[in-house]
């Protein structure tokens, strides 16, 4: 019998082999998120990251419990800006604002 993996599961084992793509991937799905405001699929994108970096581990440097950092990231996650920072600064990465192009409001 053949185990179909979810997508996640693919893009975890992805990112395990290829370490090098995540820093990339953190500024698409920032910039995806700037453009959509779509809050679950950037928190789904950073729980793919943290599962790579190791749930547990993350959770030591953020000073949050394994739970909690997974309720976080979870699809009914809203975690506070501190938290979000904390996870970032775990996974060796800060929040930094970037200019966006100005929005023409004119037809």
């Amino acid at each position: 019998m053949r185990t179909l993996r979810t997508l996640d599961e693919f893009t975890e084992g992805y990112f395990r082999d290829h370490p090098e793509e995540v820093d990339d991937y953190l500024m698409e799905i920032f910039q995806d998120f700037a453009e959509d405001n779509d809050t679950g699929a950037l928190l789904a994108s950073l729980r793919v990251i943290a599962r790579v970096r190791g749930i547990s581990d993350m959770a030591q440097k953020t000073g949050m419990t394994r739970q909690g950092l997974q309720k976080a990231l979870s699809g009914d996650g809203n975690p506070r800006l501190g938290n979000v920072i904390s996870i970032m600064k775990a996974m060796g990465y800060c929040l930094v604002p970037q200019k966006l192009p100005p929005v023409n409001t004119s037809h």
